[in-house]
C-alpha cells in the first residue's frame, strides 16, 4: 500500500463521513492506523484549518469546509447520480476566442471534467445531454465565463455510440471497475476472515472505489458497451462501505472510551 500522508488520511475520512465533522483525538487515533504519528496529525490538523478546508470548533472537533466540502458533495452525487432521459442531444461549449491566463484555462479544464464533460478537440467540450442542468452551479459559473453553451445532435453518419466511445475511453473505465469489484470481493473475503484485520488497507480500497464513481461518464443506457459495469460496482460499494462503516465506528467507539 503506498503511504499516505496524514492529510491525506484526515481528508479522505472526513470525506466518508456524514456529517463530515470528527472529534481530532479519533483523526489522530485513526492516522495511527497508518503508521502516521500523533504529533504529525496535529500538525496537519492545524494546517488544514489556517488553509480553510477545515474549521475546528472549541470542543476539539474538526469539520470540512471549503474545497473539501465542495469534494464531497461531488463524491454523494456520484454515489446517486442524477440523470435524465436522453432525446439525442448533446451539450457543446464552445470557448471564446481570446488570450486567457493559465489559471483560467486550467479552472476551465476541472470545471468542464467535473461536470461531465469532455473535450473533442482544442476548445470543445461536450456529452450527451442526459444530466441535471443545475448540477454544481459553481463549475457552470467557471464554464460559462469562458465558453458559450449549445445543443445540437450529430449529423447524420456520426455514430454517437463511437463519438462517446471516443471522448470517454470506456474500455479504460470499465476495466479497472472490474479490477476494483474484484477488490471489493476479495476484502470482503478478508474482513470475514479476520475480523480483527486492519483497517488501513480497507479504507484505501474505498477512497479509489470511489474516486473511480466520480469519473463515471454516467452515459445513457443506449450509449453503454454491453455489460457496462457502473451499476454493478456502485452497487458493490454500497455493501462494502456499509460493512466498512461498522468496523470504523466499532475503532472510533474503542478510541473514544480510551479517552474517558
Amino acid at each position: 500500500m503506498r503511504p499516505l500522508s496524514a492529510r491525506s488520511v484526515v481528508a479522505s475520512t472526513l470525506l466518508g463521513t456524514l456529517p463530515p465533522r470528527l472529534p481530532g483525538h479519533l483523526l489522530v487515533a485513526f492516522a495511527h492506523e497508518f503508521g502516521i504519528a500523533a504529533g504529525t496529525t496535529r500538525v496537519a490538523l492545524s494546517r488544514m484549518v489556517e488553509r480553510g478546508e477545515l474549521a475546528r470548533d472549541d470542543d476539539g472537533t474538526y469539520e470540512l469546509r471549503g474545497p473539501l466540502l465542495e469534494r464531497q458533495r461531488r463524491q454523494e452525487a456520484g454515489l446517486a447520480p442524477i440523470t435524465r432521459p436522453w432525446n439525442g442531444d448533446w451539450e457543446i461549449h464552445v470557448v471564446r476566442t481570446g488570450r486567457r491566463g493559465s489559471g483560467d484555462r486550467a479552472a476551465l479544464r476541472r470545471a468542464a471534467r467535473r461536470l461531465g464533460l469532455r473535450e473533442r478537440r482544442d476548445g470543445v467540450w461536450l456529452r450527451p445531454d442526459n444530466l441535471d442542468p443545475a448540477r454544481l452551479p459553481n463549475e457552470r459559473a467557471t464554464l460559462a465565463r469562458q465558453a458559450d453553451r449549445f445543443f445540437g445532435a450529430p449529423a447524420e453518419g456520426i455514430d454517437p455510440r463511437g463519438l462517446a466511445a471516443e471522448i470517454f475511453d470506456l474500455d479504460a473505465w470499465a476495466s479497472a471497475a472490474d479490477e476494483l469489484g474484484a477488490a471489493i470481493d476479495e476484502m470482503i473475503v478478508a474482513f470475514d476472515d479476520d475480523p480483527d484485520a486492519p483497517l488501513a488497507a480497507g479504507f484505501v480500497l474505498a477512497a479509489e472505489v470511489l474516486r473511480h464513481l466520480v469519473a463515471d461518464p454516467l452515459l445513457p443506457p443506449r450509449l453503454c458497451p454491453a455489460g457496462w459495469p457502473a451499476p454493478r460496482l456502485r452497487a458493490a460499494y454500497r455493501d462494502y462501505d456499509a460493512a466498512y462503516r461498522q468496523r470504523l465506528s466499532a475503532f472510533f467507539r474503542s478510541r473514544s472510551r480510551l479517552t474517558r
